[in-house]
């Protein structure tokens, strides 16, 4: 009959096995929060989405004080305006209403994995108050193509409809927040899949979009082409008393971001006309 270990003996190579899974875990553990990486990298979804904003990473890359941002003379025939995204929470409307701002623009989405879950009560609440409204998508171009992510986009928020307070949704072309600032594609690259996204939200809802962007990333990313002026509205950042060069394609701008600070509540802009274009804008 075979001897039963004495209880010590059978502890010791317990506490030894427990010890060992425990370091073989923390060895691990780097990979898995690398493996997490990668995979977001490749496109499975953002790493956070919630601190990807309209103009997030323009500041950053164009070596803009954010704390500078003042508000710009501008003439009596443009519009105050508003963007949000799910860092700004739930806005009180009624009193941004009541400051002057008609309008606003909402983040929707980010590549394809991502809803800001703010949206309804931001997007929504712009509309009760009185407001024209319309939404975003923070593109992430080396995720998936152009279409897919104007699909996800128009399905998820970034619908229109004619009813006199809807804006065409918006493109947002910025530095990747990620990785590589022009995400790894050629200028040539880049075209085409900004092309492939309005090609494809214009099917879906039979808008032009609009494109947010900086003449410094158009330039970088795109080689400044000229594709794009003569079909899609531009807004364009610039945190200065004047919006500056425009990219190519375009003679005038439409929408002017000119705070990134987000103070007090949004990113504060100005639309380019009477409040009368901007009804045009919204009815198509």
């Amino acid at each position: 009959m075979p001897l039963r270990r004495s209880g010590p003996a059978r502890r010791t190579r317990t506490v030894a096995a427990g010890t060992l899974v425990s370091f073989l875990s923390v060895l691990a553990l780097p990979l898995a929060l690398s493996g997490s990486a990668e995979a977001s990298q490749a496109g499975q979804g953002p790493a956070h989405p919630e601190q990807d904003w309209m103009g997030s990473t323009i500041a950053a890359h164009e070596g803009i004080d954010r704390a500078a941002d003042t508000e710009p003379q501008t003439s009596s025939s443009s519009v105050a305006g508003v963007d949000v995204s799910s860092h700004n929470g739930n806005v009180g409307w009624a009193a941004l209403h009541k400051t002057g701002v008609r309008f606003a623009y909402v983040k929707a989405t980010e590549g394809t994995a991502y809803k800001n879950p703010y949206f309804h009560q931001q997007y929504r609440g712009a509309y009760d108050a009185g407001m024209i409204h319309g939404a975003y998508h923070f593109a992430l171009p080396n995720h998936s193509s152009g279409a897919t992510q104007a699909k996800y986009f128009a399905s998820h928020g970034g619908g229109w409809s004619k009813d006199g307070k809807t804006l065409p949704g918006a493109l947002d072309m910025e530095y990747n927040p990620y990785g590589a600032t022009c995400y790894g594609k050629s200028h040539a690259g880049m075209v085409s899949w900004i092309a492939d996204f309005f090609r494809t939200y214009r099917a879906q809802t039979g808008r032009d979009a609009v494109i947010y962007t900086s003449a410094n990333w158009w330039k970088t990313c795109t080689g400044n082409s000229s594709r794009f002026g003569k079909t899609n509205p531009l807004w364009i950042p610039r945190y200065a008393s004047s919006v500056g060069t425009l990219p190519a394609g375009w003679r005038i701008h439409t929408i002017w971001q000119h705070t990134s600070s987000g103070k007090p509540v949004g990113d504060r802009n100005r639309f380019n006309g009477a409040y009368s274009r901007l009804k045009a804008l919204a009815n198509g």
